[in-house]
């Protein structure tokens, strides 16, 4: 894991070892209401592998990519949608795989970018423009392929498929462990999707012994509810009356853990905090979420 928090932009910092075939790179922030631009390039030298760029220019919002080599930009690829409104907060995923980038934000799939030069050349990500950057996260996953049948053709499907909206390669409830247990600065990502008539969503941080922590959303009660279990019994409950996920909608959480407590972030907004009751944080080794939402990516 690897992460910084920060509020100024533009900023340059080195990827340790380099990009990976599962690399993943979480940015939250937030757009400024008087926006044109910003971007997020992933660099090599004075070259840009990719070259992430939202404007908001002459009434057309619309995302570029691209890719900078030897001081000569090529072809462009435009997407004339944007994700990220004016004055909104956002969460970008990109996901390193063999042949592309594969980029979603606030949960959604967005678009995926052929590589035009090697991903493992690539040390530095560099953020400028006109946001704001709340969190930058690192992490190498365990690549997982999936074996799907389909017109009896046998294809492996790299996690998400960005190509049609959503793939749900996951069972609800879900349960994964976290090898080596939770450490200062992990990062753990949840997108998916919230079904229509949903009543409860709830994920849960937990050890052997009982609940670190546990984030309970409610639609019919329209709170979330965050509790720690031990000893058998349940600890003070905390309640927020802001609900941060909406019924038929994607969602990406992103949970932060820092040292003193979990910071939550729902599609790039910071919604919660949770002070650390459970301190062993080694000791915190399950991740587990259930009710009524479908899983497209989770990275425990």
């Amino acid at each position: 894991n690897d992460f910084e928090q920060m509020d100024s932009v533009p900023f340059t910092r080195l990827i340790q070892g380099g990009l990976q075939e599962g690399t993943s790179i979480t940015v939250c922030g937030r757009v400024l209401s008087d926006a044109d631009r910003f971007q997020v390039d992933l660099k090599y030298g004075s070259d840009i592998a990719l070259h992430f760029n939202p404007r908001y220019e002459g009434g057309s919002e619309y995302v570029m990519h691209n890719t900078l080599q030897r001081g000569r930009w090529g072809s462009e690829e435009r997407k004339y949608e944007t994700p990220f409104p004016r004055g909104q907060m956002f969460a970008l995923q990109i996901l390193v795989t063999l042949s592309s980038y594969q980029i979603s934000t606030n949960g959604k799939p967005f678009s995926e970018y052929k590589h035009r030069m090697p991903f493992s050349w690539v040390d530095r990500i560099h953020v400028s423009g006109n946001m704001e950057v709340k969190l930058v996260a690192f992490q190498y996953l365990v690549v997982r392929y999936v074996l799907n049948i389909y017109m009896s053709v046998c294809e492996f499907i790299f996690y998400v498929n960005t190509k049609i909206s959503f793939l749900f390669l996951y069972t609800v409830p879900y349960k994964s462990i976290i090898h080596g247990g939770l450490q200062l600065g992990k990062v753990i990502i949840i997108q998916g999707f919230i079904n229509p008539q949903a009543n409860r969503v709830v994920i849960s941080l937990r050890h052997k012994a009982g609940i670190a922590f546990v984030y309970n959303a409610g639609f019919d009660e329209n709170l979330v509810l965050c509790n720690t279990y031990g000893d058998g019994k349940w600890g003070e409950e905390e309640q927020s009356e802001v609900m941060p996920f909406k019924k038929g909608q994607p969602l990406q959480v992103t949970i932060f853990c820092s040292r003193h407590q979990y910071q939550v972030f729902v599609n790039g907004e910071q919604t919660h905090t949770y002070s650390h009751r459970h301190t062993k944080l080694e000791e915190i080794d399950v991740l587990e979420v259930s009710g009524d939402v479908q899983l497209s990516f989770v990275q425990p």
